[in-house]
């Protein structure tokens, strides 16, 4: 075997081979192996000549292919010596590629957290794997924003406790941020805001149950303060229903005793609490039926009163007399200006007649007349003089101013003066009637006290009623609404007769209610309130009262 060895060496051409071992110990003991082998006991001549033409190729074959394969484990286990640091990190990539798509495939399904198959502990297990991988870096904070996200939803649906469940999952995941802290924020006031909802409820409760319906800490205010935090809040819903029906009984019980401004208003209100409440469109059938009755019946009395005062018939025992019949238009419409005025008319021709019983020497009469004047009309100007006449003893005022009587001292007489010139000085600044003492009308009076038939005193007391109505022309221009006010009812005492009152009211009360809705617009909901309330007692009728109080109402 050595022979053939060296004969092949000679034969092959010299090169440098991977070195394995002693490979003439490797022949040798293939050698040895073959000469165990027993040979079958007859062979065909043609065998053996062939096995003798082919025994030394296949000698030669096999070797190498065990060297081949040799060669390869002998290479492969080199190549992974060398790469084992690399071999070691296949099986974790292998893993931590499983545990990305199962992560991505539970945040795509929406299982973010709260189990071994949630996005959230997947993407952290890959972090164990490799704390820098990117893609569980970006899965976590994509888990912590969609938790953020679930967190409002919950909030918006008032369930609180899912709210602060997700809410801090996203912290943990975010650590925090102006994101987390805002809603965090929102939170809280919505779960302080729920529990004063049921505060607000349990008083609306006991404030319905006791009949107490208006007002802050009335069972309408509470119940409405209810639904403008949660609209949809059945009890409160049913409370207000609840309201709306004690409010139509209210109108009916005003309608039925002749209380037709108190339905209105509660009319107003009931509409603006309830623009949809079942009832709303008889109950404003029945008081606009209401208001035509009586507005027909006022106006047969305010039509027989003037017919009534043109005859002279002014007063009298029965009803057939102006003050008899501007008295029942008033009890059908309270506080009706034509009615008021129509009163302020028969005293004026009260206050005549007693000039006239002053001229005749009849004092008792005059006075008399003059008492049945000052029930009607007790701060008009007109009555003043005339009282003062009668206690001057009755001397009928020049056209010219007189010389002073010859009983004043020239003291009483320098008195007199200053009181005019200070009456004057408290005209032009507005103080008609206040301050008590120092008005125009109590120092116009004052004078008088000492001379009942002073010119001058006397001519600026009825000229009072002029410079009223020239302060309220200036109070509105101004936009002085409360003053323009004070001059009204000003006016209204010096001279309850007066025509231009009736559109003077109304001038200011169409102010007031431009203020109301100016206020309402700014959100001042207490002032427009206020100019609402101001407006209702000078226009009641005014159909702008309703529609400015009704988005009041919507606005609170």
């Amino acid at each position: 075997m050595n022979s053939r060895h060296d004969a092949s060496s000679r034969d092959t051409p010299h090169r440098t081979e991977p070195v394995l071992g002693n490979l003439d110990q490797l022949d040798a003991g293939a050698e040895r192996r073959s000469d165990l082998r027993v040979d079958p006991p007859t062979r065909p001549p043609f065998a053996a000549h062939r096995d003798r033409d082919h025994t030394p190729r296949r000698q030669r074959r096999i070797p190498w292919l065990a060297i081949v394969i040799v060669l390869a484990v002998a290479g492969g286990g080199a190549w992974a010596w060398s790469h084992q640091a690399m071999l070691r990190g296949w099986l974790p990539q292998t893993q931590l590629n499983a545990l990305l798509t199962r992560a991505d495939t539970a945040f795509a399904a929406g299982k973010l957290s709260g189990g071994p198959d949630s996005a959230r502990d997947l993407y952290e297990a890959a972090r164990a794997l490799d704390p820098d991988n990117e893609q569980a870096l970006t899965g976590l904070q994509k888990v912590g924003n969609a938790e953020l996200a679930k967190a409002r939803d919950a909030l918006q649906r008032r369930d609180y406790t899912d709210a602060r469940a997700s809410l801090e999952e996203a912290r943990s995941l975010l650590g925090g941020g102006a994101d987390v802290q805002a809603l965090d924020d929102a939170l809280a006031r919505a779960v302080l805001h729920s529990a004063n909802i049921d505060v607000l409820i349990n008083q609306a409760r006991a404030a319905l149950a006791n009949g107490r319906i208006d007002g802050s800490d009335g069972a309408a205010a509470l119940f409405g303060k209810v639904l403008a935090g949660d609209p949809q809040n059945a009890v409160a819903r049913h409370g207000m229903d609840q309201v709306g029906d004690v409010l139509a009984n209210r109108i009916q019980t005003q309608l039925g005793n002749h209380d037709r401004a108190g339905a209105r208003q509660t009319l107003s209100s009931l509409a603006g609490l309830l623009p949809r409440y079942s009832q709303l469109p008889s109950l404003r059938a029945l008081v606009s039926a209401a208001d035509r009755a009586a507005d027909q019946q006022r106006d047969q009395y305010l039509a027989q009163g003037e017919s009534d005062l043109r005859a002279g018939k002014v007063t009298g025992s029965g009803e057939d007399n102006a003050e008899a019949q501007f008295k029942a238009a008033l009890a059908a419409d309270p506080g009706n200006a034509k009615a008021q005025a129509g009163l302020g008319q028969v005293a004026e021709a009260l206050v005549m007649q007693a000039n006239a019983a002053i001229d005749s020497g009849h004092a008792r009469a005059a006075g008399a007349l003059l008492d049945h004047a000052a029930t009607l009309a007790p701060k008009s100007a007109d009555l003043a003089a005339a009282r003062s006449r009668l206690a001057a003893g009755g001397a009928r005022v020049a056209a010219a101013a007189p010389a002073p009587a010859a009983n004043l001292t020239p003291v009483q007489s320098a008195r007199i003066a200053r009181l005019v010139a200070r009456a004057r000085a408290a005209a032009r600044k507005g103080d008609i009637m206040l301050p008590p003492g120092d008005s125009a009308y109590d120092l116009y009076r004052a004078a008088l006290g000492i001379d009942g038939n002073d010119a001058d005193a006397q001519a600026g007391l009825r000229a009072l009623p002029q410079v009223t109505r020239g302060q309220f022309d200036q109070a509105l221009r101004d936009g002085n609404l409360e003053h323009a006010n004070d001059m009204l009812a000003t006016l209204e005492q010096l001279d309850p007769g007066d025509p231009v009152a009736g559109m003077m009211r109304h001038r200011l009360g169409s102010a007031w209610l431009d203020r109301a809705d100016h206020d309402v617009m700014l959100g001042r909901t207490a002032a427009a309130r206020t100019a609402i309330q101001e407006a209702q007692q000078l226009v009641p009728q005014d159909p702008r009262i309703s529609e400015v109080d009704a988005r009041i109402h919507r606005n609170n």
